[in-house]
């Protein structure tokens, strides 16, 4: 039977035998134990030894063996050294190890050609009734004294020796991971498919880790090329296509993995499945030529086939992104999406399958289009539709809630919030309905409610949520507790409302007067960072990075200075085309708000910026 198991080097020098968990858990239970680990801790082996001596006389396993062994060299008491491997070889003279041991006295002794004789006993030991653990165990030995080369000779020769039984593909790997052997690293791992194609995913997790720790960038040309070069000479297995795809998605080149996928797709007619999984992939990493690519090359597979519904409908969301996640677009741009997503619906009907499109359908039509009644009905409709889950159902009320809000029926949305937070009290939905709600009391100025809301959020599982929540409700307590005039708020409240229903005129005109009737306020870095959310929406990037500058510079340690560093880090990255900028910015982010919950992102944008991704085709 032909096996892959993993290889735990032994990282230090001076025990090379694995040894049991009772051996290897030392808890002294006498004074000479106490003592001989005291001595050998503090590099006393002159002292060390004495106890060692008494320990194994009285009782040699294997533990106590190997402690005595080292202080035995390191007191250059070679003779005894010898002896005792000796005697402990004589209770297990199938034992190859003691032969390395044999080697390492030698060796200390100046004799390195016995040394090197007791090296080659230990790998010429090695037959084919040496079972494989021994092999390993052996391997593991060579490992232990940085004799890597020995170790590859012990894992060759059991492999030869074995003749299938067992192939040491993994445990050779990583022996040449740590001589830094990478092109015989990657056969070893490569090879191991050839042998069969279920190593698929462990094999992906050792090359994963290995490439991972490739500081320097030396494992991706080689696994490339490798790659490259056996699907050019094996045409006929699919598994070259396979690695191939997953390399490329590693190195986020989407592009390239698209190939593989259709490649692999086609040979193995999986009706477009894993290119589907591509899509979605490159479409949260903002691919979205990729990604549209992708559901075309499905939607070209013919109605019949399975995915051919679920790409018609994904095509069309990844446009309605693509044109929305930059802001830079056209009245005509979203009228031909309106139209494409309304003939979407129409081909393929009104239903389950279909509900998360007419959604954000209704939010294109509400938001962007200003259709709202068009929008209300649309979203009405879907909580009528037959076989449509209950959540999908609440998802579809929270954005009706949203349109009504926008269309100023305060109420209205307020009473769909709270439907949906009542039927899911303890899921996320659930508290992302009462956070909603908890905004309306802050609009109309029921501040008091608000943020008696948002205390109970800012435990929601959600960090999103519980930041938004806590957010608010930093933002009543600071601006209500040192003063009882609610005005100023009540102003802020009523321009985040127009912000909100995209009435932007409205909401500078509240916030001017706030500034005028109340210039020393503490609301100014929230006015700020209002004021740059509204010419961003308007798609004045660069006074909306004004505004984020004079914000970080008065206020960055205040609760907004992650929000607005992010944002300007991203504004100077897709907006205003300045990335050595934006490099910057994620920089201080990642440097002075290590707890923001951007950091993760801005690491990544960070990374991508300064060039550690490998983009090469």
């Amino acid at each position: 039977m032909i096996r892959a198991a993993g290889l735990f080097l032994v990282c230090f020098l001076l025990v090379q035998f694995n040894l049991n968990a009772q051996d290897t858990t030392l808890v002294p239970a006498s004074p000479d134990e106490q003592l001989a680990v005291q001595y050998y801790q503090a590099g006393e082996y002159d002292k060390a030894v004495i106890y060692y001596e008494k320990l194994y006389n009285k009782n040699p396993i294997a533990i106590y063996y190997n402690y005595y062994l080292n202080c035995l060299i390191y007191t250059k008491n070679f003779k005894k050294a010898e002896k005792t491997v000796k005697k402990q070889q004589s209770n297990n003279k199938w034992d190859l190890r003691y032969h390395i041991d044999f080697g390492r006295v030698y060796r200390a002794d100046g004799n390195e050609d016995k040394a090197k004789k007791e090296f080659d006993l230990a790998v010429d030991g090695i037959n084919a009734s040496t079972s494989p653990k021994h092999v390993i165990e052996v391997c593991n030995a060579f490992m232990g004294i940085n004799e890597t080369g020995y170790a590859v000779d012990a894992l060759k020769r059991g492999r030869k020796e074995l003749n299938g039984v067992y192939t040491f593909n993994i445990e050779l790997a990583e022996v040449y991971a740590v001589r830094k052997e990478w092109a015989n690293m990657v056969n070893e791992y490569l090879d191991l498919l050839t042998i069969s194609e279920g190593f698929k995913v462990q094999v992906q997790e050792q090359l994963q880790a290995q490439l991972d720790a490739d500081v320097d960038g030396q494992i991706h040309p080689v696994l490339k090329t490798e790659l490259i070069k056996r699907s050019q000479k094996q045409p006929d297995k699919i598994i070259w296509n396979e690695m191939l795809m997953w390399y490329y998605m590693q190195q986020d080149n989407f592009a390239m993995a698209l190939i593989q996928a259709k490649a692999v797709d086609k040979r193995a007619k999986k009706d477009g499945e894993q290119v589907m999984d591509l899509a979605e992939t490159a479409r949260a990493n903002k691919e979205y030529a990729v990604a549209t690519e992708a559901y075309d090359y499905v939607i070209s597979l013919g109605t019949t086939c399975y995915n051919y519904n679920r790409a018609r409908i994904e095509k069309v969301n990844t446009r309605y992104e693509q044109i929305t996640a930059t802001t830079e677009y056209s009245q005509p741009d979203l009228l031909s999406l309106e139209s494409e997503m309304i003939a979407t619906l129409d081909e393929l009907g009104k239903g389950p399958a279909t509900i998360s499109l007419m959604k954000t359908l209704a939010h294109l039509q509400a938001f962007y289009l200003k259709k709202t009644k068009a929008a209300i009905t649309l979203l009405e409709e879907t909580l009528t539709l037959p076989g449509v889950t209950a959540l999908k159902q609440a998802e579809c009320k929270l954005e009706l809630g949203d349109v009504l809000l926008l269309d100023g029926q305060v109420w209205e949305a307020s009473l769909r919030y709270s439907q949906v937070e009542k039927a899911f009290k303890m899921e996320p939905i659930g508290n992302e309905a009462k956070f909603r709600n908890a905004k309306i009391a802050f609009y109309i100025g029921d501040f008091e409610w608000s943020q008696v809301q948002c205390n109970v959020l800012k435990e929601s599982p959600s960090k999103l949520i519980a930041n938004d929540a806590m957010y608010l409700s930093i933002l009543i307590t600071d601006n209500l507790a040192l003063d009882s005039n609610p005005e100023p708020l009540m102003y802020f409240a009523k321009a985040d409302l127009m912000l909100f229903q995209n009435r932007y005129t409205d909401a500078l005109l509240y916030l001017d007067s706030l500034e005028k009737l109340y210039p020393t306020h503490s609301l100014a870095d929230d006015i700020l960072y209002m004021r740059y959310r509204i010419a961003f929406k308007q798609q004045k990037y660069k006074e909306a990075a004004g505004f984020l500058e004079r914000l970080i510079a008065s206020y960055g340690q205040d609760v907004l200075g992650d929000d607005a560093t992010f944002r300007l880090a991203e504004l100077y990255d897709f907006h205003l085309n300045d990335k050595e900028k934006a490099k910057q910015y994620y920089l201080d982010l990642i440097t002075n708000y290590p707890g923001s919950l951007f950091r993760v992102d801005a690491q990544k944008r960070y990374r991508i910026l300064r060039g550690d991704a490998n983009g090469d085709q």
